[in-house]
């Protein structure tokens, strides 16, 4: 898990809750600002296809999970601390927060799309908060976050590139590395800009402010969570969301719904798996008249209604759609897709689009990619290089001069 999803939010929007939805843990969830005070990491999964259907066999997952066909794979999840406006400032649990943040790649923006939290996560009114607000004034935080950290730095930074012929994206990187910023990342925010890197030095403050913000979108991409979908006002300001933010990608979640599912499937009540737009009741005996009733309610006015609870398709679409992963397959024998013990189609890898045999080869173990030789595709048998550039749900074989994989 070289990549981390981050959780972020006001307090008491329901950030804990997703988590404990998402990992199935018990971190503690409080109806109070602040209850998170240290980030909690968890463990969660993304669900693909797994490559078991395309070989039409029955596979022993060690890394991950495979439920009829579904490959559950997992994923590093943290929910930081509670952020409130001015957090860049410090306000709240601000630098905490936004140290924490350090270690994601793709985040997760939990909306209270019930309208009853203010922005500072203190109870009102049902639908007397607008949850565009809580969008608008986080990203502004996250650039006002990025833009301090240049800003520091930024006099000796536009006149080495001026005196020097420094590269900006370089001396940038330098600077912002520790926030997971990579180089291509750097030189798409200046090209949206619509900026200049070599006249780095007549840069104003609405410029930098500008780039900020481009390289927030680009080096932390946000996805909003629609959360508590399924309360009174939700649906209403769901819409108002999607219609105030057409190209932002919102999902109407409710992770309350989604831990209710899985404890139930955990007890052996139901058969739930995580994104299913359905469930199967196992043991209604042990469920009251009433208990039979909300999970049929639950079923119709949720499930049915947006497809799932949504705490798995954000996942998902983070994973899959913003960080552009794909599902690749090693195995030790060809013939039976098997490691050295026999266990069939043991692990999976999730990596970006485009990796190369070799790279790939890297992620099962480095002194693979350093001693790579080949590596062999189990669908045509064939030798391929290690340039040869992987597809989702491969299954490769490597050959190194220190054995296979």
């Amino acid at each position: 898990m070289g990549f981390s999803v981050g959780v972020v939010g006001k307090p008491s929007c329901g950030k804990t809750s997703f988590t404990n939805a998402a990992c199935m843990t018990d971190f503690k969830v409080g109806s109070y600002p602040f209850t998170t005070i240290d980030a909690n990491v968890g463990v969660t999964h993304v669900r693909a296809k797994c490559a078991c259907l395309d070989f039409d066999v029955e596979d022993n997952p060690q890394n991950s999970i495979c439920i009829d066909g579904i490959r559950l794979i997992p994923v590093k999840l943290i929910d930081v601390a509670g952020l409130v406006p001015g957090a860049h400032e410090g306000r709240g649990m601000g630098n905490k927060f936004l140290d924490d943040l350090r270690q994601a790649d793709v985040l997760i923006h939990i909306v209270d799309s019930s309208g009853t939290l203010d922005s500072e996560g203190q109870e009102v009114a049902a639908g007397t908060h607008d949850p565009v607000e809580d969008v608008r004034w986080l990203e502004q935080e996250l650039t006002e976050w990025i833009l301090g950290i240049i800003q520091k730095d930024w006099r000796r930074i536009s006149g080495r590139v001026r005196a020097e012929g420094a590269k900006l994206d370089e001396l940038l990187l330098e600077k912002l590395s520790g926030l997971r910023v990579e180089r291509g990342h750097i030189l798409k925010a200046i090209r949206d800009s619509d900026l200049r890197a070599e006249s780095a030095d007549q840069w104003d403050e609405s410029d930098l402010r500008r780039f900020s913000s481009n390289l927030q979108q680009i080096a932390k991409p946000i996805i909003i969570a629609a959360n508590k979908i399924d309360r009174p006002t939700a649906e209403d300001n769901y819409k108002n969301l999607t219609e105030e933010f057409p190209d932002r990608l919102i999902v109407p979640v409710s992770a309350l719904a989604e831990k209710a599912l899985k404890d139930m499937d955990r007890k052996g009540i139901i058969s739930y798996i995580p994104g299913g737009d359905d469930f199967e009741i196992l043991d209604s005996s042990s469920l009251s008249s009433g208990e039979t009733a909300q999970l049929e309610r639950l079923r119709n006015d949720l499930l049915s209604k947006f497809g799932g609870t949504g705490v798995q398709e954000i996942l998902n679409r983070a994973v899959f759609e913003y960080l552009d992963m794909i599902t690749v397959y090693p195995v030790h024998d060809i013939s039976g897709l098997s490691d050295s013990d026999g266990n069939v189609l043991p692990d999976v890898f999730l990596v970006p689009k485009g990796t190369t045999a070799k790279e790939f080869a890297g992620y099962v173990h480095s002194d693979l990619m350093d001693s790579f030789l080949h590596a062999i595709d189990a669908r045509t048998k064939m030798r391929i290089s290690e340039k040869h550039v992987l597809q989702d749900r491969d299954v490769i074989k490597i050959v190194s001069t220190k054995g296979s994989k």
